[in-house]
């Protein structure tokens, strides 16, 4: 498994992109618009891989000077639980710590707690809705 950061419009990113609708969007029946896409193009996108096959992924949006923001994290649902988005987890971490981001933070589905927990995030503020899912806030210090 290679662990790396992606363009933006390349092939891995078409890739990368098929993979969040697959996992994340479809099954809310809900799709990308080109703005969320176009948006993208300024963040930093993780991916594994598996010679020129994706598994997982992630992006990291700058907040401000500290804070970093991990989102849109997915892997393949057959590869779930044998320890990619752990890896997946460890690179971006290493990756917002050597660009000088202090707190790293997510929006994370309230499915996915337990996963984040086990990787020392922990739950700030109240429970909220986000693209029709519970979610809550969760960080980590770098």
């Amino acid at each position: 498994m290679a662990l790396k950061q992606i363009d933006h419009g390349s092939n891995a990113y078409q890739q990368m992109v098929q993979l969040r609708m697959e996992i994340l969007r479809k099954p809310l029946g809900l799709s990308f618009t080109r703005e969320e896409l176009d948006n993208e193009k300024n963040d930093i996108l993780v991916a594994a891989f598996d010679e020129d096959k994706i598994l997982g992924c992630c992006i990291l949006t700058k907040i401000d000077e500290r804070h970093i923001r991990l989102r849109q994290m997915a892997v393949q649902k057959n590869l779930q639980g044998k320890g990619i988005g752990e890896s997946i987890i460890s690179f971006a971490e290493i990756i917002a710590r050597d660009k000088g981001y202090k707190i790293l933070t997510m929006h994370a589905r309230d499915t996915a707690i337990g996963f984040y927990e086990k990787f020392g995030y922990t739950v700030k503020g109240e429970q909220f809705e986000e693209v029709k899912t519970k979610h809550h806030i969760m960080e980590k210090r770098l």
